[in-house]
This record gives structure tokens, C-alpha cells and sequence, in this order.
């Protein structure tokens, strides 16, 4: 059994498959190795024993650090001693509780002064993965949150080059996330609220598994009614692992996996999103976020600050956060502002180290590879095509700037493309290129450590299922097959396939 990227790559070295003609070889690798990274990029074939360098899921940078509540939060072990230094310093502004404004606490103010959260490790606890609130009465789910956006239509805000467009057009009024929290002397926005049904499934066995199906609406507004035509998304926070070795991923290997007219006949049809970056004011693939609508970690980082927590930056110089035109209660308050320390609130050196930080944390070391359940798990698990999205394995760029990230076997079981999920998970709103059907793919590195480090086992990008099970069983559209395969496996192979997925 072949992977879409093994096939792209033997295409690229002679010439072949019509669906990989055009894509670029990369341009960091001689012939060479161009041969080997394909060689140790080639899909597992053999079930009886791990595969050669398994269980280092994220290279020389994989953790070894007992497994606890911080397994997600220790710095790549291939960093040098000065570096480990400056990811320190990274982790102290990523915990960083900001207040408003003004402050005697210097630097640290100018909060909101609408916002989700104070501190980036509010949303990414223990930098795992965000929940939806257990219970409103004692949780307020900040790790969750709502994107808002209405259709462009005729007057289109956003930013466009070469026929891309950047980001989405927010609700007039409340803008393009639901804040639920406010300075003093200001109100929140709203509250998010949400209803769950229960939609029970029977498995080819005769079982059955309850999901919940989530509708979404929004409370107590206090600025006036949302759009009529405003679209609701829920969000929550992914886990921050691995990070910098995703951005060291060639684009080439990632488009080399895009089949958008399913040329090869398997019904996997992945796409890239094309993004603006703000930075370079240029068009990028888009690998981060549920919808890879940010294409590097210091854009996804500035976006957060400003739409999270309302602080600005040199790369998203919003000081009021995500505050419209109408909202001019909000515009009208102090910011953090200092001229002393910059033009924003949160200047290049905490931009730099933040996003230093949230480069180079790593991957924990797999674990039970050898297991013999373990091993027929994983033998279902290609068996039933979800590798065809879930890619296991790259080879990162040789050229990388940080030598800690360079030329690395990575195992993130992900491609980072959009595919379209069915509509059980479809949102019904674009995010630049991505329709309301489609997500990106993400890593599932770490996913089975999700109640060690998180204290839940809440899964997808509104943790609406509860268990991996649900999880596979709300994978629709490109991912049907795979999803009824699993569902038709008898009980012990279905029990396999969750103890591979815990071991990553």
C-alpha cells in the first residue's frame, strides 16, 4: 500500500504520475536525497515489528521527559544551551497575564479591552488542547470561542493579492470572534451557548455510539443584534507541539499530497489554502489553524494576540483588539501603548521570543510501539485509508534556520491540506479559500496523551466528540470510507485501532 506522498515522490524523481507532473521538486535536497527522504518516507508495508526511528515522532528534538501533566510543554531536545534559554524566556510571556490599561505594572497592559482570554496559556493549558466549557456554572470554556463572519458581498474589506483573499469580513458590529469578556467599565459582547442533541450511531456489530450534535447561538449581546446573514464557527485551541517542525515542512511535499480532482481514483481529494502573510505581504501556504488559514507561527501568534487578548503587535498593530467602528465605547478606552517601548504593545522582542517559544516545543516519545495491539491498530488503521489524510511521516527542510529543526524524520500523521469533512462537521463559513465544508488535517502526534496533559478527551475543533471513537465516527465526505470502515471493524480490531492512536 502506497501514500499519496510516497507515489508524488517517486513522480517528481521520473517524471510520472499526471497528478504530480507539476508539482516542484524540493529545492533543498540533491537527487540523492531526494531518493533517500523517500525511502524513509514510505508507507509502513510490514505490521509485525515498529518501523525503523517510531517512536522519535519529532527527530532529535523528540522529549523523553516522564510522562505528566507538562509533557507537552518541554522545549525540543535537540536545542542548544542557549537556546534552551530563550525558550524560557518565550515561556514566561506565553504565560504572561496582561492587564488593562493604564497599569502600574508597566508592559503589561493593555489588555482587551474586549478579549477571550489574559494569557496565551489560558486558551493553551499546559499547551495542550481547549475544551468546551464543562460546566458554565464553574467553567467559562475561555479555551473556546466563536468566529464570526458575514459574506463578503459586493463591498469586500479584505485584503487581496493575486486573486487571494486575506482572512474573512467580520460582523459589522461585533467583529470576527465573540469576546466574552471586558476591561472594567466595559461590557462583554455576548455568551456563547451551546445545545447538544443526541445522535446515536450503530456499528456493523450491532453497537452503539452516542454522539452529541452541537447547534450554536449567542446570549446576552450588548452591543445590538449580530448581522442577519452572520455565520457562527466555534473554535478550540489546538495543541502547541511540534509547531516549528510543521513550518520546516517543504510546501513542495505538502502540495505534492494535493489531488483536488481525486486524479489517482482513492476519493481523497486534498487542497491547499493560499493565504496572505502579513509579514512578507506575499502568498503562502496556509498550515496553521483548524482551517490552515495562517501560514507561519508568528502570524498565527499575532492574530491570537490581537483577536484573543486585544494586544497589539508590529505585525497586527490593533491596540483595541478586535473593536469595530461601532463599538465606540471600546475604541474610546486606553491602550498599552508605550513610545518608550515601541509602536505596540507587545513589541518585536516579545513577538520574537513567543514565537521562539511556540517554534520549538516539542514531541513526546512514542510510546508501546511494540505492543502487539499496538501493532495491529495501526495495521487497521492504514487498512482503512485513514493514512491517505493522516500522512505519517516528512522529512523537514534542510535549510531551516534553526539547525534544531533542520533535515528531521517527523511523524505528524497529517498532510495540512483542506478536505471537505461532510456535513455533520461542516461550519457553513469560508475562511479564505476554504469553504464551510472543509478542514485541515491535523496533527495527531501527542493525541493519545490528550487526559494526562488536558485533564479531558474532548476531540475536533469544538471538542464536541468525547472520545476518539466519536471522533471517527463524525469524519464524513472525503473521509466516509475510512470512517465506515472503522465502523464496520469487529470490536477487538476497533479496540486496536484506538490503542495505536493512544500510543502517538
Amino acid at each position: 500500500m502506497k501514500t499519496r506522498l510516497t507515489i508524488a515522490l517517486v513522480a517528481l524523481l521520473a517524471g510520472g504520475l499526471a497528478f504530480a507532473q507539476d508539482k516542484a521538486v524540493r529545492s533543498d535536497l540533491t537527487p540523492e536525497d531526494l531518493a533517500r527522504v523517500a525511502r524513509v518516507t514510505a508507507p509502513a508495508t510490514d505490521f509485525s515489528a515498529p518501523e525503523n526511528f517510531e517512536t522519535m515522532q519529532a527527530g532529535k528534538g523528540t522529549t523523553k521527559k516522564i510522562v505528566n501533566q507538562d509533557a507537552f510543554s518541554h522545549f525540543l531536545a535537540s536545542l542548544t544551551f542557549e537556546q534552551e534559554e530563550t525558550f524560557k524566556l518565550g515561556n514566561a510571556l506565553f504565560r504572561k497575564v496582561w492587564v488593562s490599561s493604564p497599569s502600574s505594572t508597566q508592559a503589561s497592559d493593555g489588555l482587551g479591552p474586549l478579549f477571550n482570554a489574559r494569557a496565551c496559556q489560558a486558551c493553551h493549558i499546559k499547551d495542550g488542547r481547549g475544551h468546551p466549557p464543562f460546566d458554565a456554572s464553574r467553567d467559562s470554556g475561555v479555551s473556546m470561542f466563536l468566529r464570526l463572519s458575514v459574506p463578503p458581498g459586493e463591498t469586500d474589506t479584505r485584503m487581496a493579492l493575486d486573486g487571494v483573499f486575506a482572512g474573512e469580513v467580520g460582523d459589522p458590529t461585533y467583529g470576527t470572534q465573540l469576546q466574552d469578556f471586558a476591561v472594567p467599565g466595559l461590557k462583554a459582547e455576548g455568551r456563547m451557548v451551546i445545545d447538544y442533541t443526541d445522535l446515536p450511531v450503530t456499528l456493523g456489530d450491532g453497537s452503539v455510539v452516542t454522539l452529541r450534535q452541537p447547534a450554536y447561538s449567542v446570549a446576552d449581546l450588548a452591543y445590538g443584534p449580530l448581522a442577519e446573514d452572520v455565520m457562527l464557527s466555534p473554535r478550540v485551541a489546538p495543541p502547541m507541539i511540534g509547531l516549528g517542525l510543521i513550518e520546516q515542512v517543504p510546501a513542495e511535499d505538502i502540495l505534492a499530497l494535493a489531488d483536488a480532482d481525486d486524479l489517482d481514483g482513492d476519493g481523497i481529494s486534498g487542497r491547499p489554502n493560499w493565504v496572505i502573510d502579513p509579514e512578507s505581504q506575499s502568498v503562502m501556504l496556509g498550515r496553521f489553524g483548524w482551517k490552515a488559514g495562517m501560514p507561519t507561527i508568528r502570524s498565527q501568534s499575532a492574530a491570537a494576540f490581537a483577536g484573543d487578548i486585544g494586544i497589539s503587535t508590529p505585525l497586527v498593530n490593533k491596540p483595541h483588539g478586535d473593536c469595530t467602528e461601532r463599538q465606540t465605547e471600546c475604541l474610546a478606552m486606553p491602550t498599552g501603548e508605550q513610545a518608550r517601548l515601541g509602536v505596540s504593545e507587545a513589541p518585536d522582542p516579545v513577538m520574537d521570543l513567543v514565537t521562539f517559544y511556540s517554534q520549538t516545543l516539542g514531541v513526546p516519545l512514542r510510546r508501546d510501539v511494540g505492543d502487539p495491539a499496538v501493532l495491529r491498530g495501526k495495521a487497521a488503521f492504514y487498512g482503512a485509508g485513514c493514512a491517505s489524510c493522516h500522512n505519517p511521516k516528512f522529512v523537514t527542510s534542510r535549510d531551516a534556520e534553526n539547525p534544531a529543526l533542520r533535515f528531521q524524520l517527523i511523524w505528524p500523521y497529517a498532510d495540512f491540506l483542506l478536505h471537505d469533512m461532510g456535513p455533520g462537521l461542516a461550519d457553513h463559513r469560508p475562511e479564505g479559500q476554504a469553504d464551510g465544508y472543509e478542514w485541515r488535517t491535523p496533527p495527531l502526534w501527542g493525541i493519545g496523551l490528550t487526559q494526562t496533559v488536558s485533564g479531558h478527551t474532548f476531540f475536533l475543533h469544538d471538542g464536541r466528540a468525547r472520545s476518539l471513537v466519536e471522533a471517527i465516527l463524525w469524519h464524513g465526505g472525503e473521509a466516509q470510507a475510512a470512517r465506515d470502515a472503522f465502523a464496520n471493524l469487529d470490536a477487538a480490531t476497533r479496540k486496536d485501532m484506538i490503542a495505536f492512536l493512544e500510543s502517538l
